[in-house]
């Protein structure tokens, strides 16, 4: 039906007749003169018609927006002075000789060729509308680009592309499972997978050496502003590769596709911060490095002072006292200060405390802060000694049980950098490593690992079992603009480790034999040293693109609450197909179906 696509057609096509399909994007009537700017997937390019072509013209006139249309005409150059630069087809138009409307359409819920803003629920509605847009195809484009150079990467360096099955067994990776009932199998389920970490692990043991997927993965995950219940990512998994080598890898693989795809020359190689020392610096294990703001400890400075609310944490071993200097924040306004406390609250911070330094020259008389009658006047000064403060800084303090120190303050440090204007452009990549193997959980009152369970550790297998809360990971994230793009480790590839660290969570003998005995029989069997890692594909394309959430880089997403408007979904089922499946649904709780 066409010869060539709208936004493909150049001046190297000048005098050739040409048959294009698309959309009409625009149509603009100049007294005697139609102009129908046509669109496609490649892009746009404008379309003449005029009364010399008489029943084209007539066609030409009834034509209206997002009417689909083929057209025959002749590639020519544009009348001096009406190029347009801003166009890839800018340079030229097509002279229409012949015009037919293959279909009409009704006026589009929202115009397609506009960047107004448009209620999300209603884009997502009407998606096959929203995808037309030139602003999405590009980055359905992108999102293209990006899959085929990574694939094309790892098949060049020697990986297999295997897929793995989606309906599996429940595992415990954090989050709940989606569960699928079977018809053949009485009162059993699968569930959909939350990443394919066994099965590339048993891959390994089968000895494939070198496997990834771009996979489709399921967690029915509480509503968060930026999650999904379904998503993409690049899994891969490397066999007799440590830590090192598989870092550099994965690092040359992303450092390649930004140069491909944006012309972009990330640092090498990438800066490597242990998690502790992020979670000191930046109170974040992903920490956005282009945001010149440091957390510092003053819990030593603190220890000695008569004010409770720092010297608590400060004498506490699970407690922190940090201070963040603003640059040039004595500007700050009362309201805008109580503001600020307000947020941290939302971390579970108390309060917010700060000392403006209005004049460094004058002591203790150019600070102000309601703090200062409880500071001595030697601890003051070395509070801003250490934290470099200088005459119009201001500095904010957090104290409490030191997680929620580092998440209450590194989120500050995130809004003052972005409502200061103080991030600064590029893009600041690093690898976070030396997790902790574990974190305590105060209401089960056990071991939880910090990644998974099948995260080998840095140290020997009895000091392990002897200090769990001292073990360190080898485990390792890619972060991006504070953004956790990749994240991966080294896997236990011994059964003797792996029951160690079963044991060590609380999943005893028999309940890791009825969730993995699988892995534990496989792990006989001669497992390899083995690692890999998986990608966040929607995060990267949201972060290439410029896209401010993952919902604008996937073709078809649900929303907040995990229901796609498009199609209605989830809905309910037939009683004829719930008996066959042997399930019978109880009355909802009324409490519960008030609040929903």
């Amino acid at each position: 039906m066409r010869s060539h696509k709208c936004g493909e057609l150049n001046e190297a096509h000048l005098d050739q007749e040409v048959d294009l399909c698309g959309w009409a994007h625009r149509r603009r009537d100049h007294g005697g003169v139609i102009f129908i700017d046509l669109r496609d997937r490649e892009g746009l390019v404008q379309v003449v018609f005029d009364p010399d072509q008489p029943e084209a013209f007539h066609t030409a006139e009834s034509v209206r927006s997002e009417y689909v249309l083929r057209v025959h005409g002749k590639v020519r150059r544009r009348p001096a002075g009406t190029e347009n630069a801003n166009m890839p087809t800018g340079a030229i138009e097509v002279f229409g000789t012949a015009l037919e409307i293959l279909n009409k359409a009704e006026t589009p819920p929202f115009p397609v060729e506009s960047e107004i803003e448009v209620n999300e629920e209603t884009r997502l509605r009407f998606r096959y509308i929203d995808l037309r847009r030139p602003l999405m195809q590009q980055r359905m484009k992108m999102r293209r680009d990006i899959i085929r150079f990574l694939r094309n990467f790892l098949d060049h360096h020697g990986f297999y592309e295997i897929e793995t099955p989606f309906l599996t067994k429940a595992t415990p990776e954090g989050a709940r499972d989606y569960l699928v009932p079977s018809r053949t199998h009485e009162n059993a389920f699968f569930a959909l997978p939350q990443s394919p970490q066994l099965y590339k692990q048993l891959l390994m043991i089968s000895g494939m050496d070198r496997y990834y997927q771009v996979v489709r993965c399921f967690r029915d995950e509480d509503l968060r502003a930026d999650r999904q219940p379904e998503f993409t990512q690049l899994d891969i998994e490397t066999s007799f590769m440590n830590e090192e080598q598989i870092t550099y890898l994965m690092e040359d693989m992303i450092r390649d596709l930004f140069g491909e795809v944006l012309d972009v020359a990330l640092p090498q190689p990438f800066i490597r911060m242990t998690y502790a020392e992020a979670m000191r610096r930046y109170g974040s294990d992903k920490p956005d490095l282009r945001i010149p703001l440091e957390l510092v400890d003053v819990a030593d400075l603190m220890a000695g002072v008569e004010f409770k609310v720092f010297a608590g944490p400060a004498a506490d071993p699970q407690g922190r006292v940090a201070a963040l200097k603003l640059p040039k924040g004595c500007d700050l306004s009362r309201k805008e200060l109580d503001d600020l406390a307000q947020f941290v609250a939302i971390y579970g911070a108390k309060g917010l405390a700060y000392i403006k330094v209005n004049d460094r020259s004058q002591g203790m008389d150019g600070l102000q802060s309601p703090i200062l009658k409880f500071l001595p006047e030697d601890v003051v000064r070395a509070i801003l000694d250490r934290t470099e403060a200088e005459t119009g800084d201001l500095v904010f303090f957090g104290a409490d049980k030191a997680r929620v120190v580092n998440e209450a303050m590194g989120a500050l440090r995130i809004k003052l950098g972005q409502d200061r204007g103080l991030v600064q452009p590029g893009w600041q990549p690093l690898w976070v490593t030396d997790f902790p193997m574990f974190e305590w959980d105060e209401k089960q009152q056990r071991w939880s690992a910090l990644h998974h369970p099948f995260t080998a550790p840095k140290c020997s297998q009895e000091e392990l079992v002897a200090n769990p809360g001292q073990a360190l990971s080898r485990a390792y994230d890619m972060v991006l603009n504070g953004t956790e793009i990749g994240g991966g480790s080294v896997r236990i590839f011994r059964t003797d480790m792996q029951s160690a660290v079963f044991d060590l969570l609380g999943i005893g003998e028999e309940e890791a034999q009825q969730k993995f005995g699988f892995l534990l029989t496989a792990l006989k069997y001669g497992a390899p040293p083995h690692g890999g890692l998986a990608f966040g594909l929607d995060r990267l394309v949201m972060l290439m693109s410029g896209a401010n959430s993952i919902r604008e880089v996937m073709a078809f997403p649900k929303t907040q609450s995990a229901w796609c408007p498009l199609i209605d979904a989830p809905a309910q089922v037939t009683d004829a197909q719930l008996r066959e499946l042997g399930i019978r649904l109880r009355k909802p709780n009324p409490e519960t179906a008030e609040k929903a």
